[in-house]
């Protein structure tokens, strides 16, 4: 059985001869986050716990965390709670906790095969889908980027009186985002404590106005407790939605499974897996929970405090500032403009890591590593900055149509971890019992079922022929891409070759491809840097 290990950087399709080397790159600890770059403590026996153990794994949950507190979940809160109040907080819990349980499954797949999501896409499907799913990626990416250095924008503008136009904000933004990722340089850790300190900006920030405005206790416990929203009306039913659309992000899912890397496990041992998934998913839920309250914090505001307003339906972030300055006080505008200031440059620094990780991972870069930073981390911020620049004045109507577009792009993130995680052959002993695969299954349906329905509540057509036939072709196109990867590769293979042999067509070749995929295992950590292992590997996918 041939093992893909973490070292292995060659995508199955290109050619290699026996004479050829193979080139392991080892872990660094300037300009990115690469593999192992973080020793963990041995404390002897597996299986019990370790608060310094805990400490060495926590930090990869709180910049995976980052995403679900970036502006465009701020700006969804702040209208759900303008518009429908506190009946709407339910679905901010358990969208949180949904989010949860896909971010333990992403962390679970990094940490058990050395792999990263990407990473693993490029090794199991073929050429088209895999460049198709990275150029998706990618334009999620951008599009939550975009949402990300807006609101940054925003923020500066408040926090400036108006002085600082939005377009320079954003300027601004681009430039110091990648200032302050060269805090690689001095170590992972310390960058990881510079994203805990801005998720602590938040918290403190956001924690003061809901002190200050003073929200009713029980509307909260209400709204917490009632898996209802009575009668609700089409735009508190749009909110509904936004809600779930904004929350679960599909490039946080591949970004979890690269941080998760960061830290050195001993993979020969399946007892150090078990303890890396354990560590990883209290961290995961701890970081949630902050990022849930705060999210709360956020909703429970403006429920409060603006739901009664004529222009409710009109919240945005700009003008909740403005909400805040006219009816509390300069002083909550500026501490509302620090938060998301925060909120806003924290988000595009972990975007602009998503990029970076997706970029290398589906298309395996070998080039210097500035280089390869350079191109990763610009392909994400220089469309971003640019679109925002141009679209400053139709920030509203802007947003919307971002969070339509990380909808649809959620399958394509959602699908493969699900079949990944629950495949033995990738997983091995670690892989989704009968009853966990269901569970995630049926709520990745229904995730699916709800952003599908906020796409219909935003998209419309015209009323000229051409328009409608271009909307179906693409409709079309998008649900074959979808129903490809929910059914999986190797499903995909079994099809084609029933109905080959169905068809009197010989099968040889895709029978032979379907044995090369099961020989294919994933055991990380169960073979060192081994040359031949990987050779012969590529020899057989060239020779099938």
């Amino acid at each position: 059985m041939m093992d893909i290990t973490a070292t292995y950087d060659d995508p199955p399709d290109e050619k290699a001869n026996e004479n050829e080397e193979v080139e392991v790159e080892k872990p660094e600890g300037n300009f990115e986050i690469t593999r192992g770059q973080i020793p963990v403590p041995d404390t002897g026996v597996y299986g019990g716990f370790s608060f310094r153990k805990l400490w060495a794994f926590t930090g990869p949950g709180f910049l995976m965390s980052i995403a679900y507190l970036d502006p465009g979940n701020i700006e969804s809160d702040l209208q759900a709670g303008a518009i429908a109040k506190y009946k709407l907080l339910w679905v901010l819990m358990w969208s949180t906790v949904l989010g949860l349980v896909l971010q333990l499954l992403s962390a679970r797949l990094g940490c058990t095969t050395g792999l990263d999501l990407a990473e693993v896409c490029r090794h199991e499907y073929p050429r088209v889908p895999r460049y198709a799913l990275w150029i998706m990626m990618e334009i999620a990416i951008i599009g939550s980027d975009i949402q990300e250095v807006i609101g940054s924008g925003i923020a500066i503008n408040l926090l400036s009186s108006g002085k600082i136009p939005i377009w320079a904000g954003v300027l601004i933004t681009g430039a110091d985002t990648f200032t302050f990722l060269f805090l690689e340089n001095y170590g992972l850790r310390k960058l990881e404590a510079f994203f805990g300190a801005l998720i602590t900006t938040m918290a403190i920030t956001f924690m003061y106005l809901y002190i200050k405005v003073a929200p009713s206790q029980v509307g909260i416990m209400k709204g917490l407790a009632i898996p209802w929203c009575e009668d609700c009306n089409k735009a508190e039913v749009e909110q509904l939605v936004g809600i779930v659309g904004a929350v679960i992000m599909p490039h946080n899912i591949y970004l979890h499974s690269a941080l998760v890397q960061s830290r050195e496990i001993d993979r020969r041992s399946k007892g150090a897996i078990k303890e890396a998934n354990m560590y990883y998913a209290i961290e995961s839920a701890i970081a949630l929970l902050v990022s849930f309250v705060i999210n709360l914090f956020v909703m429970s505001v403006f429920a409060s405090a603006f739901s009664d307003r004529p222009d409710a339906n009109d919240a945005s972030l700009r003008k909740a500032g403005l909400w805040l300055n006219d009816k509390y006080g300069e002083v909550t505008k500026i501490i509302w403009g620090v938060g998301i200031l925060a909120a806003g440059q924290s988000s595009t620094m972990t975007g602009t890591y998503a990029g970076q990780f997706v970029m290398q991972g589906f298309l395996n870069i070998k080039w210097a590593k500035w280089k390869r930073v350079l191109l990763t981390r610009s392909i994400a911020m220089v469309p971003t900055i640019i679109v925002a620049l141009i679209a400053t004045k139709d920030l509203d109507a802007m947003n919307n149509w971002l969070n339509v577009l990380q909808s649809v792009q959620l399958p394509f993130a959602l699908l493969p971890v699900l079949h990944f995680t629950s495949s033995s052959r990738i997983m091995g002993d670690f892989k989704n019992g009968m009853i966990v695969t269901i569970i995630v299954w049926c709520l990745a349906l229904l995730v699916m079922v709800i952003n599908f329905y906020l796409v219909i509540l935003f998209v419309g057509t015209g009323d000229d022929w051409w328009v409608y036939l271009i909307t179906a072709l693409v409709l079309a196109a998008y649900c074959c891409f979808v129903a490809f990867i929910a059914i999986g590769q190797d499903n995909i293979l079994k099809i084609k070759a029933f109905i080959a042999g169905r068809c009197g067509r010989d099968v040889s070749s895709i029978e032979m491809e379907i044995e090369r995929r099961q020989e294919v295992s994933y055991s990380a950590g169960l073979t060192s840097l081994n040359e031949q292992t990987d050779l012969r590997y590529r020899q057989m996918v060239n020779e099938s």
